[in-house]
């Protein structure tokens, strides 16, 4: 499986007529181009593929959603002027906005969006319980569409409002066909920018070009669920060699805006007076996650014992380094989210026993057998966990093939489903914000579908009643009761271990206005001074 998908053989950077510009024209034309430091390279155009952030900024580049989350967590119309329902709470009626086109000219139909709603729904946590209420979705007009429901669901529309983690973006329906299981290679949406395929260079430079066909809802940007009015001409994206690398290239002006400054180097960025720093909002809950379908880890005992042996401390400071942006945090869900809980975890939030790890190990019939324990060298939130990773099951007396690669490379072979000799994995340390672990709706990680669900593939047909049933549940007293009920039971199968909470802060040239402190990158509002 290659790392992503076939963007064609490299483009040479533009140059030519622009290069012949005239002084003048050239600066007005820079000062309307955004610089942007992404966490890693673009891998992948298909933000329903992968749960790696990378294609969710992509996506809401190109795509434009339903509806949107505001930055106090209401979801508001985005592509639709709104809805009705009917009194029985069974049928939702929707008008899309006027004027909606996709880059390619063709106006956005409801046979777009229920191809696309399809195709996210057999990925996403959220979207594959949603699903099993919808009874049908009909297109009525050039702009109206329908969903009828089998039974009541109150979640209907927060669902289609989801901020992270496979957004439901709307795509073509000939590209929103695609097998969900298989990347796009089309990356045709109705979104504020264009894709610009041509000056694509792999690994280190990705543009995006202002869609002037375009038409922003007249509210004020509010994160993803206001206006999205585009006030420059290109984004660019830029990979730098190293965090040493890009701190200097945002001091000097090369570049706008870091998205993951190096929390070791904010120091230095807050002592220049032409930076600002922000820590993004919505803490991130780091963790360790297992491939359950092979051993040794495909036994619960084992993933328990290398829970008991975890020390999240250990586990941070070699991500964030700062005690000022992490925490412990012993919950299944993010800490302070109203659904978390430390119920049942005393074995981690307990002190570290390596002697306790180990019988363990030793009776779940772990023998030597070669762990495959996989890590990012482009990204250090994760490298650094992992050495962690590393580290600790080494201590434990495990054979550990400790395998570095780029992001996209990790990402394709985290996919596989294959033994470890033959181009699998045991171990993968990724982390995910509040937004995506909050609610049993949005993680896609507390899940036991098994070979329905994300890498790493847990089957627990409790912890999935357990969440049937939290959907179910009539008052936000019965869901804390259930999430609660499903930490006890996540501390007993370990579909993940958490290993700390943590904020990340992102950097941008002050230069820039209006810059939406999100846990997001979004690329609309901003303006230069």
């Amino acid at each position: 499986m290659t790392a992503g998908p076939q963007f064609g053989r490299r483009a040479a950077l533009v140059g030519g007529a622009g290069a012949l510009a005239a002084p003048g024209l050239a600066g007005a034309q820079a000062a309307r181009n955004l610089r942007f430091i992404p966490h890693t390279n673009l891998f992948t155009l298909d933000p329903i593929w992968t749960t790696a952030y990378v294609a969710r900024n992509h996506g809401y580049l190109v795509y434009d959603t339903l509806y949107g989350m505001s930055a106090s967590g209401r979801v508001r119309p985005q592509m639709v002027e709104g809805h009705t329902v009917s009194s029985d709470g069974l049928t939702y009626n929707f008008r899309l906005r006027e004027g909606l086109r996709f880059h390619d000219n063709e106006p956005v139909r409801p046979v777009d969006v229920i191809a696309s709603l399809r195709r996210w729904s057999a990925r996403d946590a959220f979207g594959q319980n949603w699903i099993t209420a919808v009874e049908e979705m009909t297109g009525q007009s050039d702009r109206d569409f329908t969903m009828r429901l089998k039974r009541r669901y109150p979640q209907l529309i927060e669902a289609m409002g989801k901020l992270s983690n496979m957004v439901p973006f709307i795509m073509p329906e000939r590209i929103a066909r695609t097998d969900p299981f298989q990347q796009i290679q089309d990356p045709i949406g109705s979104g504020p920018f264009r894709w610009r395929r041509e000056e694509f260079v792999a690994g280190s430079r990705m543009v995006y070009e202002r869609n002037a066909a375009y038409v922003s809802r007249s509210e004020a940007p509010d994160w993803n669920g206001g206006g999205k009015p585009v006030h420059m001409d290109r984004v660019e994206w830029t990979i730098q060699p190293d965090a040493s690398t890009a701190a200097a290239a945002l001091q000097t002006g090369e570049v706008d805006w870091w998205e993951w400054a190096s929390p070791d180097l904010v120091p230095v960025l807050e002592r220049n007076r032409n930076v600002q720093v922000a820590t993004l909002p919505l803490e991130a809950l780091a963790f360790m996650r297992f491939n359950t379908l092979i051993p040794p880890f495909n036994n619960p005992l084992a993933r328990r014992a290398v829970m008991t042996a975890v020390n999240q401390q250990d586990f941070m400071r070699a991500q964030v380094g700062s005690d000022r942006y992490f925490r412990t945090c012993h919950s299944f869900f993010t800490c302070g989210a109203p659904m978390s809980s430390e119920a049942g975890a005393e074995a981690l939030a307990g002190p570290p026993n390596l002697d306790r790890a180990r019988a363990m190990l030793r009776e779940a019939g772990y023998n030597g057998e070669r762990i495959v324990v996989l890590s990012s060298s482009d990204i250090p939130s994760v490298h650094n966990q992992t050495l962690i990773t590393n580290d600790l099951l080494r201590r434990l007396g495990m054979n550990v093939d400790f395998v570095v690669s780029d992001w996209g490379t990790l990402v394709a072979r985290r996919n596989s489903r294959e033994p470890a000799e033959r181009g699998g994995w045991n171990v993968v340390n990724s982390w995910n914000v509040q937004a995506d672990l909050n609610t049993p709706a949005v993680s896609n990680f507390l899940r036991g579908n098994g070979g329905a669900g994300v890498w790493g593939w847990v089957d627990d047909p409790t912890l999935e009643r357990q969440r049937e049933a939290w959907f179910g549940a009539e008052t936000e007293a019965e869901q804390k009761r259930i999430a609660e009920d499903m930490q006890k039971r996540a501390m007993e199968t370990v579909p993940f271990i958490p290993v700390g909470q943590f904020n990340l802060p992102s950097a941008w040239r002050r230069s820039l206005q209006d810059v939406a402190v999100s846990p997001v990158p979004f690329f609309w509002g901003i303006r230069r001074a």
